[in-house]
C-alpha cells in the first residue's frame, strides 16, 4: 500500500499527507505484529514510466525525484549608507532524490525499512542584499556543498507491535522528526520553510540538508498520541563545504562535539462528525550538551564587548516548543472528495530558547493554508503567515556596546546595527499547473530586517516551483 495525496509546494525532501502527523498511519485493525508502514506516493509528472515504478514498488523499492526552484527580488531599495547593500533579485534551487527500501519484501525482514535522501543545490538568496540574515526569502540555498550529489539522511528504521513502536538511527536529520510539519513549506521563507529558524538557532541542530549520527524512538499510546525522544551528535561544519562537502564524510568522533537530546510529546485528534477536520498539537524540549559562547558575559559576568576578553562558554544549553496546526473547514465538491489537503488549517508557535547563547530567544507565527476553496481549482491554495522574531537581549546589549566604542566591524551576526526584533509576512498562491507541477507567486515583507530598526522595510517579490518528476 502507498500513500497517495495531492501535489502540494513542499521542501523536496520526503513529504506527507499533512494529516497524518508523524507521517506513519496506524493499521486500520489493531496488529502486535512488525510492520513497514506504507511509502509516500505523491502525484508525478511521470508516475509510472514504461511500468517501472510500479514494478520496483510491487518489490519493496520507492523511488522519487522531485525539483524545487526559487526566485525573489526586492522591490525596494535597500537603506542608504551601506556600500554592502544593492537592490537586486537572485534565484536558488534543488534536485531532490527519495529511496525507500521496504526489506520485509526484500529480504524477509518483518517490519524493517531504509530511506535514503540525496540532494543537489544551487544558487543564494535575495534577502542578504538589503542586509537580513535572519529570515532569508529562500528557502533552498546553501548547506548542501555545491556538489552534484550531496548526502543528506541515510537509516533504517524498525517498526514494532503494528507501528505502535518505531526505531530509527543512521545518518539522520534532527528537525525532519522534531517541531516539524510537512505544511511548513507551502511556505518560501525560512522563517518557516522547514522549521521555525528559532528551533534551529545555532549551527549544531541538525535539519535538511544535513544529517548526522542519531537514533530516535517513537511510541504511540494510543492513535491520537505519540511520543518521542532521541539522540544526535552534532558535528562541527555541518553546514559548510570544508568538512563535509559531499555528507558522505562518516568520521565519527573525529567530527563529533557533543549531543542533542530532543523530547516531543504529541496529540492528533481528528474533528467532525465524519472525523475530517485533523489536528496536531505539540510539545518539545531540547536539551543540549555541546559548548557554545555566552552572547553577552565573559567569564567573570562582565560584558566581553568591554572587557575584551573570551566569551563565557556554556556545557549545556536547551530549547523548547509549542506547535499546534487545525483543520477547520472542509470543502465538499462533487467529484472531488475531501482529502487531508483540501480544506483550511489554522497553524501557530511558540519557541523558546537558551537566552545566554541564543539570537533568536523567541519566534512565534500564525498562518493559515487554504486549499481547494475555488470548487474548479481544487487544489489550488491561498497561503498567508506572519511570523515575529525577538533576538535575545545579551546579543542587543554586545552590539550597543560594540556601537558605543566605534567599534562596528566588531557586531556579530553580520550585523550593522542594534538587533532587537524582527517580522515578516508572507502571501502566496499556489496554482496547480499539471500533474506533478506547481507553481507559487510570493509576496514578503521584511520589518526590521535582520532585527534592526536601522535598516528600512522590504518589499520582496517572487515566486516557488516544484516538479514532482517521479
Amino acid at each position: 500500500m502507498d500513500i497517495a495525496r495531492a501535489q502540494t509546494i513542499q521542501q523536496g525532501e520526503a513529504t506527507y499527507d499533512a494529516a497524518t502527523r508523524v507521517n506513519k498511519p496506524l493499521p486500520a485493525h489493531p496488529s502486535s505484529k512488525p510492520v513497514v508502514p506504507p511509502f509516500e506516493h505523491p502525484d508525478a509528472l511521470f508516475p509510472d514510466p514504461a511500468g517501472v515504478l510500479s514494478w520496483l514498488r510491487s518489490k519493496g523499492v520507492a523511488f522519487l525525484m522531485s525539483t524545487t526552484n526559487e526566485f525573489s527580488g526586492a522591490a525596494t531599495k535597500p537603506t542608504p549608507g551601506f556600500s554592502q547593500y544593492r537592490q537586486g533579485a537572485s534565484g536558488a534551487g534543488q534536485v531532490n532524490t527519495s529511496l525507500h527500501m521496504d526489506w520485509s519484501k526484500l529480504a524477509g525482514i518483518p517490519g524493517f525499512a531504509t530511506h535514503t535522501i540525496f540532494t543537489s543545490r544551487y544558487g543564494m538568496t535575495g534577502n542578504r542584499m538589503f542586509g537580513d540574515w535572519l529570515g532569508h526569502s529562500s528557502e533552498i540555498y546553501g548547506g548542501a556543498g555545491n556538489v552534484v550529489l550531496h548526502l543528506v539522511m541515510a537509516y533504517g528504521e524498525e517498526n514494532l507491535l503494528g507501528g505502535r513502536i518505531a526505531i530509527a538511527g543512521g545518518r539522520v536529520s534532527e528537525l525532519t522528526d522534531f517541531s516539524s510539519s510537512p505544511l511548513f513549506c507551502n511556505f518560501v521563507n525560512n522563517s518557516i520553510c522547514g522549521r521555525p529558524r528559532a528551533a534551529a538557532d545555532n549551527d549544531f541542530i541538525s535539519r535538511y540538508p544535513a544529517g548526522v549520527w542519531g537514533v530516535r524512538f517513537r511510541g504511540r499510546p494510543s492513535q491520537y498520541t505519540y511520543v518521542q525522544t532521541g539522540v544526535y551528535f552534532p558535528e562541527r561544519n555541518m553546514f559548510g563545504p570544508e568538512y563535509n562537502r559531499s555528507g558522505f564524510k562518516f568520521s565519527g568522533g573525529s567530527a563529533i562535539r557533543g549531543q542533542s537530546v530532543p523530547v516531543e510529546m504529541g496529540w492528533e485528534p481528528r474533528f467532525g462528525a465524519q472525523k475530517g477536520l485533523p489536528g496536531h498539537y505539540k510539545i518539545g524540549a531540547r536539551l543540549m550538551n555541546v559548548p557554545l559562547a555566552d552572547v553577552y558575559a565573559d567569564d567573570d559576568g562582565r560584558s566581553f564587548a568591554w572587557s575584551r576578553r573570551s566569551a563565557r562558554q556554556h556545557p549545556r544549553s536547551w530549547g523548547t516548543w509549542f506547535e499546534a496546526d487545525q483543520k477547520i473547514w472542509v470543502p465538499h465538491q462533487a467529484g472531488h472528495p475531501a482529502s487531508g489537503d483540501r480544506g483550511t488549517t489554522i497553524l501557530a508557535g511558540f519557541i523558546l530558547n537558551d537566552k545566554r547563547v541564543s539570537l533568536r530567544h523567541w519566534q512565534t507565527y500564525f498562518g493559515v493554508v487554504n486549499r481547494g476553496f475555488i470548487a474548479s481549482r481544487p487544489e489550488d491554495a491561498l497561503n498567508i503567515i506572519g511570523m515575529y522574531e525577538a533576538m535575545s537581549p545579551g546579543v542587543s546589549a554586545t552590539e550597543a556596546a560594540y556601537l558605543d566604542q566605534g567599534l562596528i566591524a566588531r557586531l556579530p551576526y553580520r550585523a550593522t546595527g542594534v538587533q532587537t526584533h524582527a517580522a515578516v509576512l508572507e502571501a502566496n498562491y499556489q496554482i496547480q499547473v499539471m500533474r506533478g507541477v506547481a507553481i507559487a507567486p510570493d509576496y514578503q515583507i521584511f520589518i526590521n530586517p535582520n532585527g534592526q530598526n536601522n535598516l528600512r522595510t522590504a518589499h520582496v517579490f517572487g515566486f516557488k516551483s516544484t516538479v514532482q518528476i517521479f
